[in-house]
């Protein structure tokens, strides 16, 4: 989707009319609640799917999806279970979180192997050897990474914490007490749309705080925080997407965009990294100090296209007509909750 079309769409949301029957007990009043456990509940599930695969080695797409899934299930874990959080949930939430980070290298080196493979690959590749050399480090680096992340793969059990998650995800959050036996599904929805937007609007701010600071401080760290902060505002609108709230869809597919930019960023950093440690390495320049010159050539060429990564970035969120829509339909949802979620009745 276009940039300049892609919040075309996140117009304000007309008043629903009254409903006769406001103070009616429902038997739909708890479907928003379980349909967000049913979403967590099947991230929570890819999660364990692709544990298989990644303690074979081999299937690169088995470990970038567990990643994946586990920053969605911790952030419906967020949405479910908002802070203060059961001791036993802040441990899991924390288990979920180390078995992503354990993999973060070993993702980053598959990536970058891609990356490398694709400039072999054609046929006017200038400095082929110190690509080549490049390559043959990645590979070291990934063997010796997976090694690492097996072991504390084991030490974290990731069977053992889904048999401890799933409890959560099959029962009421705390929020859902005797109360709402007294309530009718008016209220009760009312109640869930109010806690989805202020959910919202919490991380919205944080993705917010984050970006502004990266205008001013550009070190990658920041740079990267930021991205992360989009990841996390990513995922939360996936959730406003199931519930068919207006305007989501063109909110996401923006915040695709923004996200993919900086992923691009994030693995030339990354590669970026990679090359200035395998340079470090004083046995290699004192044996390869050629070669070690024509990789010094690879990391500015490769800071040239990070910088354009990081332009595009900063047009994209800074000023844009894109972000301010974002802004203005995040305000709209904060502000009226249950007149832009009513929809969310349904659990579909």
């Amino acid at each position: 989707m276009p940039e300049h079309k892609a919040l075309a769409s996140l117009t304000p949301l007309p008043q629903p009319a009254a409903s006769p029957q406001a103070n009616v007990a429902d038997p739909s009043d708890w479907e928003g609640w379980k349909k967000v456990h049913r979403l967590a509940l099947r991230q929570l599930n890819r999660f364990m799917s692709c544990e298989a695969k990644v303690l074979r080695g081999e299937d690169t797409d088995a470990i970038h999806d567990m990643r994946v899934a586990s920053r969605r299930l911790q952030q419906m874990l967020d949405l479910i279970y908002p802070k203060p959080r059961p001791q036993e949930l802040r441990e899991l939430r924390r288990q979920i979180r180390r078995c992503r980070r354990v993999l973060g290298d070993v993702r980053n080196c598959d990536v970058l192997l891609q990356h490398v493979d694709s400039a072999l690959r054609k046929k006017r590749t200038t400095r082929r050897e110190a690509w080549t050399a490049v390559q043959h480090y990645l590979l070291m680096r990934r063997s010796q990474s997976y090694l690492r992340a097996l072991r504390k793969f084991g030490k974290i059990n990731p069977a053992v914490l889904y048999v401890n998650l799933k409890p959560f995800l099959v029962s009421n959050p705390p929020a859902h007490t005797a109360e709402h036996h007294h309530r009718g599904a008016e209220a009760e929805r009312a109640a869930f749309s109010k806690h989805l937007a202020h959910t919202l609007q919490s991380v919205w701010t944080a993705f917010e705080e984050q970006v502004t600071l990266s205008y001013r401080d550009t070190r990658p760290g920041v740079i990267h925080a930021a991205r992360i902060a989009t990841k996390r505002l990513r995922y939360l609108l996936e959730v406003f997407c199931e519930f068919k709230v207006e305007g989501s869809i063109a909110a996401l597919n923006w915040l695709r965009q923004l996200q993919q930019h900086l992923g691009d960023w994030h693995d030339l950093e990354v590669l970026e990294q990679m090359m200035i440690a395998m340079l470090a390495r004083p046995e290699f320049l004192q044996e390869q100090l050629p070669l070690a010159m024509d990789i010094a050539k690879l990391i500015s060429r490769n800071r040239r296209a990070k910088a354009q990564f990081e332009s595009k970035y900063f047009q994209m969120s800074r000023e844009s007509a894109e972000i301010h829509r974002l802004k203005d339909w995040v305000s709209h949802l904060a502000e009226s909750p249950s007149v832009a979620l009513a929809k969310t009745s349904a659990a579909g």
